[in-house]
């Protein structure tokens, strides 16, 4: 009996949120998502990267924005250099926020992605995300001063000890989150895959991620292929072979303006996984580079396009300090 193509765990996904989502509004932008909670899917490795093949997925974006992470980045200027522009909205939405207060001159955000591309300074001052995934895994700040490599630690502990059960990266920092944040400190971007953890089983490097808010069209087929990548990355850094990336889903929820665009993906049928191949040796995330991947048979349907939404994160009404009243003389 042939067994079923494993891209159909997504479409069922995508199928599930459509017909069963329950409407909300983002809000600090009104926007309408629908939404179910708690999922899972699962992918064995042997049998391929599970880049979708029902649309094509942006692979140097997947790419390029998980060697960004590994490397402890948190400056978009990186991405912006390599032609990925997925983060992009975040720091020009905080920018906006500088020019409405007088602070910064008015740019459009073709004029503000240039000026990070050619102008180092102000890359340095306007590209940068505090807290970002980068920062969190490779250099969390720890409260006297140092920084903690979670990353760097788990690969070591699995080294030393392959049935440790805590080797454990964490992306969620409450100290800048939210109303749990001080005045000023909390971030103006959702962390959403806030935690992974890896084992091995059978020999095989595994990886389990929880998501706590997903973006089922658009986010969650690069979230997907670039976790699977990077169980792949780890297992080559610890010589083994991948065996399952299983991803954990909280709140899965499809935007009023991607349904269309899901419809069309659901009436496709998947293709062959392509295959990654490594072409260079590398014994740390320190010396893996993004040339040393090579992406093999990938042969997508055509792309479907959506308009990213620039939601969630710090909200000033909210999250902002309450004003305390004025005393009456």
């Amino acid at each position: 009996m042939k067994s079923r193509h494993p891209e159909y765990q997504y479409l069922d996904l995508l199928r599930d949120t459509l017909e069963n989502g329950e409407e909300q509004t983002d809000a600090g932008t009104g926007i309408k998502t629908y939404s179910v909670f708690g999922r899972q899917i699962r992918f064995d490795l042997s049998e391929g990267l599970p880049l979708l093949t029902t649309k094509k997925v942006y692979w140097n974006g997947v790419l390029q924005e998980l060697y960004w992470f590994l490397s402890g980045q948190s400056n978009i200027k990186y991405l912006v250099d390599n032609n990925v522009h997925i983060w992009d909205d975040y720091p020009y939405r905080i920018y906006n926020e500088k020019v409405k207060k007088g602070k910064a001159p008015a740019l459009t955000k073709e004029e503000f992605v240039a000026k990070i591309a050619d102008n180092a300074a102000f890359a340095k001052k306007h590209g940068e995300l505090r807290h970002i995934y980068g920062e969190l895994w490779r250099r969390w700040p720890a409260n006297n001063g140092r920084k903690v490599d979670q990353l760097g630690w788990v690969i070591n502990e699995l080294r030393k000890d392959p049935d440790a059960h805590n080797t454990l990266v964490n992306s969620w920092n409450p100290e800048y989150l939210y109303g749990m944040a001080k005045p000023g400190e909390g971030v103006r971007f959702p962390i959403c895959h806030n935690m992974y953890q890896v084992n091995i089983k059978n020999g095989k490097v595994c990886l389990q991620l929880y998501q706590r808010s997903a973006d089922v069209f658009l986010g969650v087929p690069f979230n997907i292929a670039s976790y699977a990548l990077l169980t792949m990355i780890i297992a080559k850094i610890l010589g083994r072979e991948p065996g399952e990336f299983i991803h954990t889903f909280g709140d899965l929820h499809i935007y009023e303006d991607h349904k269309e665009q899901a419809r069309e993906q659901l009436k496709r049928k998947p293709r062959s996984f392509p295959k990654v191949r490594f072409t260079k040796a590398f014994k740390s995330p320190d010396t893996f580079r993004p040339v040393y991947v090579e992406l093999v048979a990938y042969d997508p349907h055509d792309s479907i396009k959506a308009k990213l939404a620039v939601v969630g994160g710090y909200n000033e009404k909210l999250h902002g300090a309450k004003k305390k009243p004025k005393r009456r003389a």
